[in-house]
């Protein structure tokens, strides 16, 4: 199959590595850099017919919103008239699950995966986003033995709750499920993944489930009770973190800002190591660290734009690529990438901030400490047609409110010569109607 062989002369596409009711995961590898990918084939048809539709959207906006080093990465999604491709990052460790399937693990390796669960989720948490089926077979390693979470299928974002704000959708593995959720009544979503992430850390630490039984409904019972036992191999500390994590009342339970702040946790924990998503914009004085300005010919095309017009006839994603970003974050303009990029680097040395590019991509760290350290902004030009590029803004790192102040006051105004529309403004036709 051609789309196989050369994904759209972009992937090689090898080994099948799993598959599942309507999608194959395929061994890729990118063309240009050599550097191995995970590529998710989705058939159209197939996801149509299952009703998967808004399980398929929901992913692609998730994955794009949680970027974190211990969350598998979305790096691209493309399309042709039968198939959907998501390309990944390839995590050469495989499942979690399978290094607990031999057993328990040492008290300092369970707590080293459990850090770096609670830093992901926690992320999760700061975008609005619950995972809603942590389990460890979802939980994979890299080479050097890190985990990433994956599987957003059955992910939430905030918009699915009701008008109570509470999630409804009954999903997850039930081992793992918090009590509220079995129960089918309203439940925070949030709240719930601490549950799953209190099962995930017995698991690592016995070898086996807290909750267990042959019959579905003894089972159901004992998770509704939190009727579990401790091996005699427990620590004193790791129980008693697990007794406070799993509590049937969702109110009472322990919190993941509470959790980090647990000794036990905060053995050999760096918050700083966790959440580093991005390198700093590098001190021009310093040329040995300098990030390279080595220019490429063209931006990279915007493969959101050829799925999105790929997906006609009922299946519109239009909405999908906007991925909950405030407004102001995104825009489109009629300019060359060239120039876009000059313009962005001209405003941001009137703004004194520091300034790095690679190809079409543009970092901007603010000149002084903000209330979350120094503002990272990232800009990066995406080409969608031959006279139309996108330009995305996105936080790095820094606080929220000022990135927000830095897109409103600073950028929108001292760009608006270049932009056509900016994500989320309503759109006027050439005779000033709307």
């Amino acid at each position: 199959m051609e789309e196989r062989t050369g994904l759209f002369g972009k992937y090689e596409i090898g080994r099948l590595l799993g598959k599942g009711t309507y999608a194959k995961v395929y061994y890729g590898k990118h063309i240009a850099s050599g550097e191995g990918v995970a590529v998710k084939v989705i058939s159209k048809e197939q996801v149509r017919k299952e009703g998967m539709m808004e399980q398929i959207k929901r992913e692609i906006s998730v994955m794009r919103l949680v970027r974190h080093p211990n969350i598998v990465e979305l790096k691209e999604v493309m399309a042709t008239k039968t198939k959907i491709f998501f390309v990944m990052e390839y995590v050469r460790g495989g499942e979690l699950f399978a290094k607990v399937a031999k057993g328990k693990l040492k008290e300092d390796l369970a707590r080293k995966y459990f850090q770096q669960l609670i830093s992901a989720v926690d992320f999760c948490h700061s975008r609005g986003v619950s995972h809603r089926d942590l389990k460890p077979e979802n939980l994979l390693l890299d080479e050097n033995g890190n985990l990433k979470i994956s599987d957003f299928g059955f992910s939430a974002l905030p918009k699915q709750g009701r008008s109570d704000g509470l999630l409804h959708t009954q999903c997850g593995t039930p081992a793992y499920v918090a009590p509220e959720v079995l129960r089918k009544k309203g439940y925070d979503g949030a709240k719930a993944d601490v549950w799953s992430c209190g099962v995930i850390l017995y698991v690592l630490l016995a070898g086996f489930l807290p909750f267990q039984d042959e019959n579905i409904m003894y089972m159901y019972n004992k998770v509704f009770k939190a009727d579990f036992q401790f091996p005699p191999w427990f620590s004193a500390e790791s129980r008693s973190l697990i007794s406070k994590i799993l509590v049937v009342d969702p109110d009472r339970r322990i919190t993941i800002p509470a959790i980090m702040q647990v000794p036990w946790f905060r053995k050999g924990f760096s918050t700083s190591l966790a959440f580093q998503l991005e390198q700093p914009v590098s001190d021009k004085s310093d040329p040995e660290t300098e990030i390279s300005r080595t220019k490429v010919s063209s931006p990279k095309f915007f493969n959101a734009f050829e799925f999105i017009t790929s997906m006609s006839s009922g299946f519109d994603l239009s909405g999908l690529f906007e991925n909950k970003r405030r407004t102001g974050s995104v825009f489109t303009s009629k300019c060359s990438a060239t120039e876009i990029m000059s313009k962005i680097e001209k405003v941001a040395n009137g703004l004194s901030f520091n300034v790095a590019t690679k190809d079409f991509k543009i970092e901007l760290q603010g000149p002084s400490e903000g209330r979350k350290g120094r503002l990272l902004v990232t800009a990066e030009v995406f080409e969608v047609a031959p006279e139309v590029a996108v330009v995305e803004f996105s936080k790095s790192s820094g606080d929220t409110l000022e990135y927000a102040k830095f897109c409103e006051e600073d950028v929108r105004p001292a760009l608006k010569d270049i932009v056509w529309t900016w994500q989320g403004d309503r759109m006027h036709n050439g005779y000033g109607q709307e």
